[in-house]
């Protein structure tokens, strides 16, 4: 199949799909979350494939959903004539036909394990699409965080709660305070975190290990973790976290938030929202990943 907004690949037992937007660091546009859902079907199809890896190219995983230009991308999804339609946006991001929550779950669904690796920003919706996989392995100074905690968003996958727990997944959903993927390693975040040069070696070692296990074995042990954290309400948290996220990208500061970006750009309307806590991108440049750590769009060879 032909991708416009990533690359599908095998090698061997191993499938990787690359985000292939890099000039705007793996933004979410249509049909990102589409064409997600439909590299992770090409894998399961394929008999050879028994691990994917979820990747982005250049010099982030992903930094979200793209809001320039006033959610114009989004306008078919959210809104009818320029305006937000909240019973449209309710029926888009909440159907499996075409919401993106349910499209980033594929990854969760998918009978054979998912590897996300992370490096750069990996926030906002990024980080909801990464914490579907089963394993997540970043680099040691890749900063994964939700900012829209701040302005203009709620919890998506609700994968932030599951994966965290009470305590920490109450601070982080009140403050929006990213963390490295030293630190988040270091709470259970994720599952690892290693210097950038050994990223891709580290990944791709533990999918070929991975890989050498019997398929079944695979599916059934993944079945068995998942189904508990379903039988945890998962699903109810993922159908009220949109309609929430749909709200909050509607009150009056989120609408001054928009307006700022589409006046003054969207480093300034992130420059207000984050100035006060001086992270992300009004961090010091020791607290922001390194620059020069890109990711080839091409996972083989």
């Amino acid at each position: 199949m032909k991708f416009e907004s990533l690359i599908y690949e095998t090698e061997g037992a191993v499938a990787a799909i690359t985000l292939n937007r890099p000039d705007e660091l793996n933004t979410i546009v249509p049909p990102m979350p589409d064409e997600i859902e439909q590299a992770v079907a090409c894998a399961n199809a394929d008999p050879d494939v028994r691990v994917i890896v979820l990747r982005g190219a250049g010099r982030a995983f992903c930094a979200g959903f793209n809001f320039a230009d006033n959610m114009a991308a989004w306008e078919g999804l959210v809104g009818t004539g320029g305006s937000w339609d909240p019973g449209r946006d309710m029926i888009g991001v909440t159907s499996p036909h075409t919401g993106p929550v349910p499209k980033f779950m594929s990854l969760w669904r998918s009978p054979k394990p998912v590897i996300a690796q992370v490096h750069g920003w990996c926030v906002g919706g990024g980080s909801d699409m990464a914490l579907c996989a089963d394993l997540v392995i970043a680099s040691d100074d890749a900063r994964i965080g939700t900012p829209y905690s701040r302005a203009w968003g709620c919890y998506l996958t609700g994968m932030w709660i599951y994966r965290l727990g009470l305590t920490r997944a109450k601070e982080h959903a009140l403050t929006g305070r990213p963390l490295s993927g030293s630190r988040a390693a270091e709470i259970g975040l994720i599952n690892r975190a290693v210097p950038f040069a050994d990223l891709e070696k580290t990944v791709m070692d533990e999918a070929r290990a991975i890989a050498t296990l019997p398929p079944a074995q695979l599916a059934a042990m993944k079945m068995v973790v998942n189904q508990a954290y379903e039988n945890m309400g998962l699903a109810g948290t993922q159908l009220l976290g949109p309609i929430l996220d749909g709200y909050m990208r509607n009150i009056p500061e989120s609408l001054d938030f928009i307006e700022t970006a589409a006046r003054d750009g969207v480093g300034a309307a992130v420059a207000d929202r984050d100035g006060p806590w001086g992270d992300y991108s009004q961090a010091a440049a020791e607290d922001k990943p390194n620059p020069k750590n890109t990711v080839s769009p091409k996972a083989f060879g």
